[in-house]
């Protein structure tokens, strides 16, 4: 045999054996991800977790960093878009989420789901949780600049009636948002978590998200109580490290986010 068939026979030699020895390849596991309705809660995230957006909003704008934190803890989490872009007149917005609550539920054989919204994400929830029967569905409600009494801002009042009739639901004193909050503004077994920002331009007064319950059940956490030069406004606050630890907290255990604890500074 020639140097260069013996050289070939050689190498030819080397290429199987290494083929044949070299590790297998392990298949990488799949990231999770938003809406996958093959998902089951585990032992320690039994509640699914549906991410609301706000008015003129839809389910990934603004969301994005709300979404990541939630998929890295563990929990199966959703997303819906409604009512034309949330402009719809808001009872007709919260049966739209009530359908889907039963969509995820059946997909997922949970007991109940837990709700993080964001301006009238944060609000609209509530009218399911009164009036649609959904207090037995749901565990947390997490509101993040929630609209829930309304607002004075002038933009949303002026566009109102022509295209957004949600925008003239929640005004300050409306119909709806009088209709909304008679009596008892936190009904049901829910824990209701409220943050806000100080800088909200479009919930007005900022302090209007807040509700009104007994401790156990409710809590109404500003940013700048716990990170007091935090700037964050309306738009940016669900990207917000402090607003996002805090849904955390509140998802976290019983009852709502834990108001004597610290929470980290952006």
């Amino acid at each position: 045999m020639s140097r260069l068939a013996t050289a070939l026979a050689f190498s030819c030699a080397a290429a199987l054996m290494a083929a044949t020895t070299a590790t297998p390849a392990v298949a990488e596991t799949p990231a999770p991800t938003l809406n996958n309705w093959d998902c089951k809660p585990s032992p320690d995230h039994k509640t699914p977790v549906i991410v609301v957006h706000g008015t003129m909003g839809d389910s990934v704008s603004l969301l994005e960093n709300l979404h990541a934190a939630l998929l890295g803890e563990g929990y199966c989490v959703f997303a819906l878009d409604y009512g034309n872009r949330g402009t719809g007149p808001i009872a007709d917005s919260a049966a739209e989420l009530s359908v889907f609550v039963d969509r995820v539920l059946a997909a997922t054989h949970a007991q109940k789901v837990s709700f993080v919204g964001h301006s009238q994400g944060g609000m609209m929830p509530r009218y399911d949780l009164k009036y649609l029967g959904g207090q037995g569905k749901v565990d947390d409600l997490v509101g993040v600049a929630p609209s829930n009494h309304g607002t004075y801002h002038w933009l949303l009042l002026g566009i109102a009636g022509v295209v957004c009739p949600a925008c003239a639901q929640q005004g300050n004193g409306s119909p709806f948002i009088t209709d909304l909050n008679w009596g008892d503004e936190t009904p049901g077994d829910v824990s209701y978590t409220n943050v806000i920002t100080q800088y909200d331009e479009i919930v007005v007064p900022s302090t209007s998200g807040y509700l009104w319950g007994f401790p156990d059940q409710v809590s109404n956490l500003k940013i700048q109580d716990y990170c007091p030069t935090t700037f964050v406004e309306h738009i940016g606050i669900p990207s917000n490290p402090t607003a996002i630890a805090m849904a955390l907290d509140a998802l976290a255990h019983s009852g709502p986010a834990q108001s004597m604890r610290s929470y980290p500074c952006s």
